[in-house]
């Protein structure tokens, strides 16, 4: 009877052959794919603040955007995309001397960039279709409040949160492999990003569509007024909301996802289902 789905084994090798693929792709399909995974990210985040800024319930509010979040990943696995978060695993393909560090260096700082690029353009369009009016601006307002907590995370936070992250997102790419099936594939990636969510741990990715569109949102008077109101947001904590506050954010967790996912994730795995062990005679 034929398995109905792929074994650990099979699975890591299969990310590692992809992880050839990966590095060897020429930089202008890295910088496409690389914008469509940062843009089919921030449609996920967009879209989830929508469904959870009016839920007062923390809880339930993260459940709600968790339901939500996962379109992000699911478009990208069944269209295409190359995500900083999910490459960090190519790491095994270098472990394994398939590749070398140089080469998911590069990938990665390509990947990271234009990861950037897709969720700006997402940040634009969400801003100028007005997005943020709902709820009389609350969105806009809740915006601010989300941008303002990445933007003010201390480093330690920002690392911790990182790795936490990245395990979830990529065991929901393993997962995925996993299945054989698109229903398959679709439930294996939502439940750990859901979980990722629902948590709370930070993604670079993704801030780089909740950070800036705080930024966007902090020049608009009557959002800016409504933070005020909703939730007491003063002009001087909105001051924090600036490049300095995105990279505030953006290194340590940046730092956070890349252990999460090679050491947390890509070492164990290729260590157990991959690595050979020499024999003694």
């Amino acid at each position: 009877m034929e398995n109905m789905f792929n074994s650990p084994a099979e699975v890591i090798e299969a990310n590692i052959c992809g992880g050839v693929k990966k590095v060897s792709l020429p930089i202008s399909k890295m910088i496409v794919l690389g914008i469509m995974a940062g843009a089919f990210i921030a449609l996920g985040a967009a879209t989830s603040s929508t469904a959870a800024h009016a839920v007062s319930n923390v809880g339930l509010s993260r459940f709600v955007a968790g339901a939500i979040f996962p379109v992000g990943l699911m478009l990208i696995t069944f269209i295409g995309g190359e995500l900083f978060t999910g490459n960090c695993l190519t790491a095994m393909g270098a472990m394994d001397h398939r590749f070398s560090w140089s080469a998911v260096v590069r990938d990665l700082c390509i990947i990271w960039l234009s990861n950037l690029v897709g969720a700006l353009v997402i940040v634009l369009l969400t801003y100028f279709s007005g997005n943020l009016d709902y709820s009389a601006g609350l969105l806009g307002a809740y915006s601010i409040k989300v941008a303002l907590g990445k933007a003010t995370i201390t480093p330690i936070k920002g690392i911790a949160s990182g790795i936490l992250c990245n395990i979830l997102v990529c065991a929901a790419i393993l997962l995925a492999a996993a299945a054989k099936d698109i229903s398959g594939k679709i439930w294996a990636i939502f439940f750990p990003i859901m979980a990722f969510v629902v948590g709370g741990f930070e993604h670079c990715v993704a801030n780089m569509f909740y950070i800036p569109m705080g930024m966007l949102a902090a020049t608009n008077p009557d959002y800016v007024a409504k933070a005020n109101e909703a939730y007491g947001i003063t002009a001087d904590q909105i001051a924090q909301l600036s490049i300095a506050g995105f990279f505030t954010n953006q290194i340590p967790v940046t730092i956070g996802n890349i252990l999460g996912g090679m050491i947390f994730v890509g070492l164990p795995c290729y260590y157990v289902h991959c690595k050979k062990e020499k024999v003694n005679n």
